[in-house]
């Protein structure tokens, strides 16, 4: 077996991976088109009073145990942005949006839409260029409104040596 042959094998063998790849990337993408679809059947709108948020793996959150089974065991391993929130009488642990999480205010009332135990969006929700934007600009007001109110402790240790 010469190199010409190697090389053909491991040509063969990445065609052979990348046509797979292909078909499970399609499977997926539809698969997930239609939980998508039911996702957004299946949204209510709702006001929430956040208590808690974290990223914790499901078997730690006080989820039903019927929900519970019905995660994947890839889902179960992973952690995944919980929360706890109360929504009207009853405190729940809610599963969030990755793109959502981050958002979510801690004690506050928010209200958002959700399609069962599952936080699809908030309303009034920021993109994080945004929050980025906004801490920055805080930052700059903070940063000039505190050097002009109160000199820094450095300045005021010179003005006293300088007396």
């Amino acid at each position: 077996m010469g190199i010409f042959d190697v090389m053909i094998l491991i040509a063969i063998i990445i065609t052979v991976i990348v046509v797979i790849l292909y078909f499970l990337n399609k499977w997926a993408g539809k698969r997930m088109a239609n939980q998508q679809e039911m996702v957004a059947k299946h949204k209510q709108t709702a006001t929430i009073y956040i208590i808690d948020k974290k990223k914790d793996k499901i078997t730690n959150a006080n989820l039903p145990k019927a929900m519970a089974s019905q995660i994947p065991r890839m889902g179960r391993i992973m952690k995944m942005p919980l929360v706890k929130a109360k929504i009207g009488p009853q405190i729940m642990t809610l599963i969030a949006d990755n793109a959502v999480f981050p958002a979510l205010p801690v004690k506050k009332n928010v209200t958002v839409e959700i399609a069962g135990a599952y936080i699809v969006s908030m309303k009034g929700q920021k993109t994080k260029k945004q929050m980025a934007e906004q801490r920055k600009a805080r930052r700059k007001t903070s940063g000039t409104d505190t050097a002009e109110a109160a000199p820094s402790w450095k300045t005021r240790i010179l003005s006293l040596i300088r007396r």
